[in-house]
């Protein structure tokens, strides 16, 4: 059987980044690389959203980037400017393209469907494949999205909504997030934040076409692209194995309060590359420890009060723009972390801290 000095054992946005960053930076012109990925085609599937924090490897690849936003609960609005970390949003399908394309220069890297295909005895491997399929009482960052295009010119494309609560759900939190892409087109999302219990919520459907006639007011337009997916908030059941490194979620690159992922897959992609070399002696990469604290305790107040989050999230957002979208992004100062903190209701997060 054939046999290689890496395996990736995943060919989605982790796998595709990590393969991308070795290529790039000719980290594969002497190894063999495969990668294992069951799908025959690539096609849009996902729109991966972040705050600009630090330069990646996807400019050409951005739909649309955003200098405001607002969030939203009954009665009040809160308008916020982002202009040094712009809200960017990437096509998947413009993404895959761009790294196949790559990819397929270098006779090094090639893809298999199965890895009972090859021998995996002499080689490194970096596995992308989260084992979260037996954890439905877990918490879930669950949504459903569609591109709406209208006749008219509705959308302010200059401004995003991030959330718009949905405060009649008293026992999971809800909302909704619109990315305008220009006049008549844009991105509108359901997003849940709860266990896979309940099939009920889970009419994504049913509630977007809602949300757009009655709160949009949006009565005619036409769907051209939908999504459907879930981000699992908690840590992924990993076994360590020699010679191996989890990526992406399933290596912890999920930020578990806010389902941020993409920015820190392309970060851990560097560091990977960085330390290529010497990987199996390679100190293993984590998000910092204090927002794994942090996001453990928020998770618990989720759980326990979902009636509040709306406002909890307004609130979090009383702090200066770069200091909740440093914190958001895992770049935030202890300053920054006790700013956001002072804004919390502190009786409900001391509960669940002792």
């Amino acid at each position: 059987m054939k046999e290689f000095d890496f395996i990736i054992i995943g060919g989605g946005c982790a796998g595709l980044s990590l393969a991308y960053e070795l290529n790039l930076h000719n980290k594969l012109d002497n190894k063999r690389l495969a990668i294992i990925e069951p799908r025959s085609s690539y096609n849009r599937d996902k729109t991966w959203s972040f705050w600009k924090i630090f330069p990646h490897n996807f400019e050409d690849c951005i739909k649309k980037k955003w200098d405001n936003f607002t969030i939203n609960i009954p009665n009040h609005t809160k308008h916020i400017k982002c202009e040094n970390t712009p809200y960017q949003t990437i096509d998947s399908g413009l993404f895959y393209e761009k790294i196949l394309n790559s990819l397929k220069q270098n006779p090094n890297i090639f893809f298999f469907k199965n890895i009972s295909e090859i021998s995996t005895n002499n080689s490194f491997i970096f596995n992308s494949v989260a084992d979260v399929n037996n954890n439905r009482n877990s918490l879930w960052q669950h949504f459903s999205g569609i591109e709406i295009e209208t006749n008219k010119e509705i959308f302010d494309e200059e401004i995003f909504n991030l959330m718009d609560f949905d405060c009649d759900q008293k026992n999971n939190v809800h909302f909704f997030y619109t990315l305008p892409y220009s006049k008549k087109k844009a991105l509108v999302e359901t997003t849940w934040i709860s266990d896979l219990k309940d099939s009920s919520i889970q009419d994504y459907d049913h509630q977007l076409n809602d949300y757009i006639k009655n709160i949009l007011k949006i009565k005619d337009y036409k769907i051209n692209f939908k999504e459907v997916g879930a981000i699992p908030l908690f840590k992924p059941n990993n076994i360590k194995k020699i010679n191996q490194i989890e990526i992406g979620t399933a290596g912890g690159m999920t930020r578990l309060s806010t389902g941020y992922t993409f920015l820190n897959i392309q970060e851990h992609s560097k560091y990977i590359r960085k330390n290529l070399d010497n990987i199996k002696n390679t100190q293993i990469f984590t998000l910092k420890k204090k927002y794994q604290f942090l996001d453990n305790i928020f998770l618990k107040v989720l759980r326990e009060y979902p009636e509040d989050m709306g406002q909890i999230f307004f609130s979090m957002f009383n702090c200066k723009p770069e200091t909740i979208i440093n914190f958001l992004s895992n770049k935030s100062s202890i300053y920054e972390d006790l700013s956001i903190i002072t804004k919390m209701p502190k009786l409900k997060f001391l509960k669940q801290l002792f």
